[in-house]
């Protein structure tokens, strides 16, 4: 028959976690250095095994032992015993560190999806813009066939007034008075005050 290997030395024969824990909550330190040595092991083991980062597993197994020290006045042995207990806090604990860590991801991607999406003011301002353009056109469609043509081909293609005479064969006189006649028009039509 195989004898029972103890890490750490010949198992001592004194109080159990569940008397230990006891002692801690009123206060004994040397009982909790005691209850430390029982169950650090066992909580970084299962705190490792949930959020596989060994850095952050010593820090929640740290915190889970601090909670022992503080919390040993609630445990209950008629609910279940210490080490349960103990291991019930670490795998809490754990557990709320990865739900954390994703809560902070999933900000982190809504962030940057905000910053993807164009600012409320480009979005208003191209929504003008294009009903500017819409009215613009709907005042266009007023305009005498030479006078719309005259306008498009001075303020939209920037041709000086002689070559829109010279395109469109009317005389120079006559295009810079379809041209005046025809933005008298728009700025009416668009409401746009003089």
């Amino acid at each position: 028959m195989k004898e029972a290997v103890h890490i750490g030395g010949p198992a001592s024969a004194g109080p159990d976690l569940q008397e230990l824990l006891g002692q801690v909550a009123r206060g004994d330190q040397e009982a909790f250095s005691r209850v430390y040595d029982q169950v650090c092991g066992p909580v970084l083991g299962l705190v490792r095994s949930v959020l596989r980062d060994p850095a952050q597993s010593e820090e929640v197994a740290q915190e889970v032992l601090l909670e022992v020290w503080r919390t040993a006045p609630r445990f209950r042995p008629a609910r279940g015993s210490a080490m349960t207990w103990v291991m019930t806090l670490a795998h809490r604990r754990a557990v709320d560190r990865v739900r954390s860590a994703q809560a902070s991801s999933d900000r982190e991607h809504r962030a940057a999806l905000l910053d993807r999406t164009p600012a409320y003011d480009e979005v208003v301002e191209q929504v003008e813009a294009g009903l500017e353009r819409e009215q613009v056109r709907r005042c266009l469609r007023t305009l005498t066939e030479l006078q719309r043509q005259s306008v498009t081909l001075a303020y939209y293609q920037g041709l000086a007034y002689r070559e829109v005479a010279e395109l469109l064969s009317v005389p120079l006189g006559t295009v810079k008075t379809r041209l005046r006649d025809g933005l008298i028009r728009l700025r009416d039509c668009l409401g746009v005050s003089a």
